[in-house]
């Protein structure tokens, strides 16, 4: 019997400011809004990551987050003793509210794709290799 072990992403720091770029920040700055809070529960709930609150505060909290973001983080509400709750509410304010929404995003992501209209032009990437491979040997070579 052939059972495959298949293990469940592990959703990082990285993934949750990704999230909440796209979740929170972008709306809120093409909606014109100058501040906008984020609520730790409603990440928790989204990403399903019921045990592991302190890595979503954790997240919402870093400077790598608001610089990313071009935010500023004015007010953080939730239990006095340590904040670590899903009821944990962070406010931020645009610092430069004309500045584009940017998620967080891997170089890696960035860079796929970047030459799909470069190849178009040259009839799809495969009519570029044939043609590239065509003329990597002299005609009298490939008889």
């Amino acid at each position: 019997m052939n059972t495959v072990n298949e293990q469940p992403k592990k959703i990082g720091a990285d993934d949750i400011r990704e999230y909440s770029a796209r979740a929170f920040v972008a709306p809120a700055r093409q909606g014109g809004q100058e501040r906008f809070s984020i609520r730790v529960g409603d990440v928790v709930r989204e990403l399903r990551l019921y045990r592991s609150i302190p890595a979503v505060c954790s997240a919402l909290k870093t400077k790598e987050f608001r610089r990313a973001n071009g935010l500023r983080l004015v007010d953080e509400t939730g239990p006095s003793k340590s904040r670590l709750s899903t009821t944990t509410v962070y406010t931020y304010e645009f610092v430069d509210p004309e500045r584009p929404a940017e998620p967080s995003v891997d170089a890696w992501s960035r860079l796929r794709g970047a030459l799909k209209e470069v190849f178009a032009e040259l009839g799809g990437g495969e009519a570029y290799l044939q043609a590239e491979r065509s003329k990597f040997y002299s005609a009298e070579e490939r008889k």
